[in-house]
């Protein structure tokens, strides 16, 4: 028995001998050293941490992510994702492992027997047979170490939804109590343009000015009176649009004024911590590692696979003692010749490999963009903002000015009306760059990893 074996493996490793492969080439550079220096500047503080919605000091809208993170739909897409990988990880994990089945043949024949009389005999064999593969060159370890880093990929892209869904819904609060604070503005320009139209009716009616300058006052009330049921539009699209994100059917939604919603001004923390709480660059890592160990077991196809098998069991035949039966034996599989499946198919691996790797590089380098672009975002809508505030005052300013000089009779209506569409213009435009700093606000804590937990909770391939 011990001979069949021992010419089974030295033919292994001869044929080993022969089919052995060259040593997988190294992955394309996929490391970007962080920035010397940001060139925005960066302020000081605690990096982002879970919950930095609650830093907006919205009930609302701290409200509305947690929903999205409770009952968006593509959340549960991810989740039910990283189920299908733990399945995957738990398969390829078992081909490590011996194989044992159980298996009973039963058989009742009649036939002649030697001395050409007829006879019936019932026939059971109950039996349990094990199979094993030898992994000598490391097929089934590497596809098992694919398996567990593409189920912490399927982890870290879990992660990567959930960052991606707060930041959305927070962008669609943000956005929805503008549109809100953008309407109460044109509503309150409507009045005053309103007013204005009664006032130029009277005068009109007494004779102290002509129509000219009522027409004037009535295609104003008219060009504002526009903007009243378009903002009404957006902000009906833009609660449907945040519902979406929520899990929910259209319809209202509760949320607080835009003027009580804090500007909150988080620290980017050290770019080396930043590669270390994107779940996107970890997902991007953990699937390199991946593509990696996928290739180390493409290639390992190429060589001989030694299988083990075995089985025992019991022989009852009817009016005869049972006899107990067992078999040990071993098989060699070695492709000769495949037309070159198995080797295309190592190098579609090894391909893999390099998209995965330089897919990492994208996530890095997009990374530390993010970064760069929501820090200089913070200092030049600063400086924005303050402007704007000027221009309103100084509007605001020329609008009581021209006011009183039109109705002292030193200036035309055009004036006051020119002054009236400046005021209007500069309010709005308060309104969306506070939008826009909210915005960024929001950008710079998802480029920083926002609420992700550090790899040193989730254990990394």
């Amino acid at each position: 028995m011990m001979r069949p074996l021992l010419l089974m493996g030295a033919t292994a490793m001869a044929l080993s001998a022969c089919a052995t492969v060259a040593p997988s080439p190294p992955p394309p550079e996929a490391a970007v050293g962080a920035p010397g220096d940001w060139r925005a500047a960066t302020p000081t503080g605690a990096v982002a941490e879970t919950g930095w919605w609650a830093a907006f000091g919205d009930p609302g809208l701290t409200a509305a992510v947690e929903a999205a993170l409770a009952r968006n739909t593509d959340l549960a897409v991810a989740e039910a994702r990283v189920r299908e990988a733990e399945a995957l990880s738990t398969q390829a994990r078992a081909a490590l492992l011996p194989s044992l089945t159980g298996s009973v043949a039963v058989q009742d024949a009649r036939e002649l027997n030697a001395f050409g009389q007829p006879s019936e005999a019932a026939v059971a064999q109950p039996q349990l047979q094990v199979a094993y593969e030898v992994d000598l060159w490391g097929r089934l370890r590497n596809a098992d170490a694919a398996a567990r880093a593409s189920l912490q990929a399927s982890r870290f892209g879990r992660d990567a939804a959930a960052l991606s869904v707060a930041a959305a819904t927070a962008r669609a609060y943000v956005t929805l109590t503008s549109l809100d604070a953008q309407l109460e503005v044109a509503r309150s320009t409507l009045a005053s343009r309103e007013e204005a139209l009664r006032l130029a009716t009277r005068r009109v009616e007494a004779g102290q000015i002509s129509r000219l300058e009522l027409t004037q006052a009535q295609a104003e009330y008219e060009a504002t009176a526009q903007r009243v049921p378009a903002l009404e539009l957006a902000i009906r699209r833009q609660e449907n649009g945040l519902r979406l994100l929520t899990g929910d059917l259209p319809g209202a939604v509760e949320r607080g004024r835009f003027d009580t919603l804090a500007l909150p001004q988080p620290g980017p923390g050290l770019p080396s911590s930043l590669l270390v709480r994107r779940p996107d660059i970890a997902q991007a890592e953990a699937q390199l590692v991946a593509a990696d160990a996928s290739l180390a077991a493409s290639r390992a196809a190429l060589l001989p696979q030694v299988r083990l098998t075995g089985s025992i069991g019991e022989l009852f035949v009817e009016h005869l003692d049972p006899v107990t039966v067992w078999s040990l034996g071993g098989s060699l599989l070695a492709p000769l010749f495949d037309g070159g499946r198995l080797s295309a198919q190592a190098e579609a691996s090894e391909a893999r490999r390099d998209q995965a790797a330089f897919a990492y590089q994208r996530a890095v380098l997009g990374a530390f963009s993010e970064v760069e672009n929501a820090l200089e975002g913070t200092t030049r809508l600063e400086t924005q903002a303050r402007q704007a505030e000027a221009q309103r005052a100084a509007q605001d300013e020329a609008l009581f000015h021209a006011r009183n000089r039109y109705r002292a009779g030193y200036a035309a209506y055009l004036e006051e009306l020119d002054a009236q569409r400046g005021l209007f213009s500069a309010e709005l435009a308060i309104v969306q760059l506070r939008e826009s700093q909210l915005l960024n606000a929001v950008a710079l804590y998802q480029a920083l990893g926002g609420g992700w937990n550090s790899p040193v909770d989730q254990e990394r391939p």
